[in-house]
C-alpha cells in the first residue's frame, strides 16, 4: 500500500465525500440485503436437507450434491463474474443476478424430484456468482474513502461473519414450522425488496478503457477453481482417492497456468498487481484461514448443540446468535478503531482471540452446560472475527483502482469459498479420526466418541486461526491515515 504524501489524506476525504452519492446509506441497505441473502443461503439449506431427501426420495449421494453443485458454480464463475460487474455495468449485474438468484430459487422451493433441485443449486451458484462480486464493487466506489466507507464495510463484514449463524436460526424456524420448501422460497421477498429499493437508487458504474475480455485467463481459472473445489468436495470420502488427488492436481496445474497466462495477457481477467500486494495478500490469506475455521466451528457445533445436548433445529439455532450478537456489537467499536489504530493489530490480535474461543469449545463435553461450556466460547468467537471481518475487507480492497473493483471483490468472496471447501474436507477428515479414537461402549461411549471428534475439529481450527496471526502481523501495513483517504489517493500516492 501506498504511504500518502502529508496533507493529502483530508483533501482526499473531502474529495471523496463530494463522489459519494447522497443515499448512500441506502444503497448500503440494499446491498447488505444482498449479502444476507447469499450468506444465508450456505447454512439455511443444510437445515432443509434432511426433510428435502426423505421427500424427494434422493440418495446421501444425490444429497450432497446439493451442497457440492452451488460451491461448486459459485466458486468457479465468480473472478469471470466480478469482470462481468466491471465491463457490463455493476448495477446491471446486481439486478441481473439478484434475479436469476431469486429465480433459481424459486425453481429449487418448488422442486419435486432430486433433479430440479440439483438443478436450481447449480443455477443459484452461477447468479450469486454474478450478485456478489458486483454487490461488494457497489459498496467500493459508493463508499470511496473516508470513515463512512469503514463503517459500510463494517456492516458488510458483519454480515459476512453473522449470516452463517443466522442461517441455522431462520433454517431451523422454516423447517421446523413450515416446510423446507421455505428455506429457498425466503430468498425470493428478499430479492423482490432489493431489486425494487436498486433500481431507482444505485447508480451504474463500469471500468473506463478497453473491456476486452480475458477468454484463455477465464476458462482456466474457471476450470481450475471448479477443479479445486471439485478435489476438495472429494476428499470427505477420502484423501489418497484418485479423483481427489487427481482433481486437486489438475485445478493446481490449471492456476499455475492462469497465472503465467494473466502475467502476460494485455488484458488480463485477473490483473497481477491485485493479488501480489503485500497487504492485499495477507488479507486474502487469512480470509481463507477465517473461511475454512469458521465453517467447520458452526458446522460442528451444530451438531453437538443437536445431537449431543438433545437440542431442535430451532433451539439450537437460537443457541446458535450469541456469536452473531458479539460481532454485530464489537463491529461497531472496531470500525471506530481502524482509522485510529490501525489493521495490523487488530488483525493480528482477532485471531487469537476467536482461537481461544475454539480452544474453550475443544473442552465440551457429553453432559455439559450450554451457559458453562458453549457461551463463553462464542462469544469469544465473535469478538475474534468481528476484530478480523471490520479491517479485512477494508484491507482486501483498499487502493484498488475503480477498473478492477468487481474483479477485486470477486476475489474477496473466492478466497472465502475456497477456505470453506478446505475447512469441509480437512475437518471432515480429521472428525472421522477424532471420533474412531473412542473406545467407550454403549449409548454414551457413541456420544463420547462423537464429542472427541468436534473436540478434534474446533482444536484444529483453533490452530487454523491463530496461524492466521503472524500473516497479519507481518504482511499487513498499511497506514492508519489511508482508510480515510479514497481508493484513487491511495492508488495514485
Amino acid at each position: 500500500m501506498s504511504v500518502p504524501t502529508p496533507g493529502s489524506s483530508g483533501t482526499s476525504t473531502i474529495d471523496a465525500a463530494r463522489k459519494a452519492p447522497a443515499n448512500r446509506w441506502l444503497v448500503l441497505a440494499i446491498i447488505a440485503l444482498a449479502q444476507l441473502m447469499v450468506v444465508l443461503d450456505g447454512t439455511i439449506v443444510n437445515i432443509a436437507l434432511p426433510q428435502a431427501q426423505a421427500e424427494l426420495g434422493m440418495s446421501d449421494s444425490d444429497r450432497s450434491w446439493v451442497v457440492t453443485l452451488y460451491a461448486l458454480t459459485f466458486g468457479a464463475l465468480l473472478l469471470l463474474g466480478g469482470r462481468i460487474a466491471d465491463f457490463w455495468g455493476r448495477k446491471r449485474s446486481f439486478i441481473v443476478g439478484m434475479a436469476g438468484f431469486a429465480l433459481a430459487s424459486a425453481i429449487g422451493g418448488i422442486a419435486t424430484s432430486g433433479e430440479t433441485l440439483l438443478l436450481a443449486r447449480g443455477l443459484q451458484g452461477v447468479f450469486a456468482a454474478l450478485l456478489a462480486p458486483a454487490a461488494l464493487a457497489i459498496l467500493s466506489v459508493t463508499f470511496p474513502g473516508g470513515k463512512d466507507r469503514v463503517r459500510a464495510f463494517a456492516v458488510y463484514g458483519t454480515i459476512a461473519g453473522g449470516g452463517a449463524a443466522v442461517g441455522l436460526l431462520l433454517g431451523g424456524v422454516l423447517t421446523e414450522y413450515f416446510s423446507w420448501h421455505w428455506c429457498l422460497l425466503v430468498n425470493v421477498p428478499i430479492a423482490v425488496v432489493a431489486i425494487a429499493l436498486g433500481l431507482p437508487v444505485l447508480r451504474e458504474s463500469r471500468a473506463e478503457g478497453s473491456t476486452r475480455y480475458d477468454v484463455p485467463g477465464a476458462v482456466l481459472v474457471s476450470l481450475g477453481l471448479a477443479s479445486v473445489v471439485y478435489g476438495f468436495s472429494r476428499a470427505e470420502a477420502g484423501w489418497v482417492r484418485a479423483d481427489t488427488l487427481g482433481f486437486l492436481a489438475l485445478g493446481v496445474v490449471l492456476l499455475a497456468l492462469f497465472i503465467l497466462v494473466e502475467s502476460r495477457s494485455q488484458h488480463p481477467l485477473l490483473p497481477l498487481r491485485i493479488i501480489t500486494d503485500r497487504a492485499r495478500a495477507g488479507a486474502y490469506l487469512t480470509s481463507i484461514a477465517v473461511g475454512a475455521a469458521l465453517l467447520g466451528a458452526l458446522l460442528y457445533l451444530t451438531l453437538y448443540l443437536q445431537i449431543v445436548l438433545g437440542m431442535s433445529p430451532l433451539v439450537s439455532g437460537l443457541a446458535s446468535l450469541p456469536m452473531t450478537v458479539a460481532i454485530i456489537v464489537c463491529a461497531g467499536v472496531v470500525s471506530r478503531l481502524l482509522p485510529t489504530v490501525g489493521a495490523r493489530i487488530l488483525m493480528t490480535v482477532g485471531p487469537l482471540v476467536a482461537a481461544a474461543g475454539l480452544l474453550l469449545l475443544s473442552r465440551i463435553t457429553v453432559g455439559g452446560s450450554y451457559a458453562l461450556e458453549v457461551l463463553p466460547a462464542q462469544i469469544l468467537l465473535g469478538v475474534g472475527l468481528a476484530l478480523i471481518f471490520v479491517p479485512l475487507q477494508n484491507v482486501a480492497l483498499l487502493g484498488i483502482a475503480p477498473r478492477d473493483s468487481g474483479v477485486a471483490s470477486a476475489a474477496v468472496t473466492a478466497t472465502q469459498q475456497i477456505g470453506g471447501s478446505i475447512g469441509t474436507a480437512v475437518f471432515t477428515a480429521l472428525y472421522t479420526v477424532g471420533a474412531g479414537t473412542g473406545t467407550a461402549e454403549g449409548a454414551a461411549g457413541g456420544l463420547q466418541a462423537l464429542v472427541d471428534g468436534y473436540s478434534v475439529v474446533f482444536l484444529a481450527a483453533a490452530v487454523v486461526l491463530a496461524l492466521a496471526s503472524p500473516v497479519c502481523w507481518f504482511m499487513i501495513r498499511v497506514a492508519r491515515d489511508e482508510f480515510t483517504m479514497s481508493d484513487e489517493a491511495v492508488h495514485l500516492g
